[in-house]
């Protein structure tokens, strides 16, 4: 199945802003009624092990999430049937630029700068449906050089899973592959060159991925 290996084969990534009231909160944004999302190019995906790159003048800030990989073409999909599109899952970061970010918030521009570089959304590995029973109740945790940041539980979602899934659905057409981002707790921060992220995801008590990702300077041009 294509989507098992969704970092080759994932034709877009559908993040999902704001979907824990205290990370809004904590941002100074206000809690939103319904749910929104931003689109990050596929080419920003790096595995486990590889570097995070920090590019010149940019304020870099990491996002913990719980992704979600989509095994099944759909549009409209309702709540109820959203299971049924759903592949497996991955522990997934939403890497920002978070200056960026706030320019454009400012201006009314789109987000694609500050959330769209390389190496910016870095994932673990397929996880298997069934390894994850409730999506209501998934811990995850992320440190930097070993000290934690954030440290949360996808009970606290805003929307969850089958509602993010009927959203999206209705505008765009969900394909196989495709990784819906389902948005990061509180405790979001800066990481810089030279540090170490490592996150994790836990079901029920378990640890299900553990990822580690250097954090370098954005190579020159050669």
């Amino acid at each position: 199945m294509a989507s098992r290996n969704f970092i080759n084969s994932s034709r877009k990534i559908i993040a999902i802003g704001r979907n824990f009231s205290e990370h809004a909160k904590e941002l100074g944004n206000a809690v939103p009624k319904s749910p929104f999302f931003f689109l990050k190019p596929p080419s920003s995906f790096i595995s486990n092990g590889e570097a995070i790159e920090i590019p010149v003048g940019c304020e870099v800030h990491h996002e913990v999430e719980l992704g979600v990989v989509i095994g099944k073409d759909g549009r409209d999909i309702s709540a109820k049937d959203a299971h049924h599109h759903i592949a497996g899952y991955t522990l997934a970061l939403d890497m920002t630029a978070r200056n960026l970010q706030e320019q454009a918030k400012k201006s009314g521009l789109p987000w694609s700068a500050a959330k769209g570089y390389d190496t910016f959304t870095p994932v673990g590995e397929f996880i298997e449906k069934e390894a994850i029973q409730d999506t209501n109740d998934v811990d995850l945790s992320l440190k930097i050089d070993g000290v934690t940041k954030q440290n949360g539980n996808t009970r606290d979602m805003i929307f969850k899973v089958p509602t993010l899934i009927e959203y999206v659905s209705t505008i765009m057409k969900l394909q196989e592959g495709d990784v819906i981002l389902t948005g990061t707790p509180a405790g979001v921060g800066r990481v810089l060159p030279g540090e170490t992220v490592t996150c994790e995801l836990a079901s029920k008590g378990k640890i299900v991925s553990q990822l580690r990702f250097p954090v370098v300077n954005r190579p020159n041009k050669a």
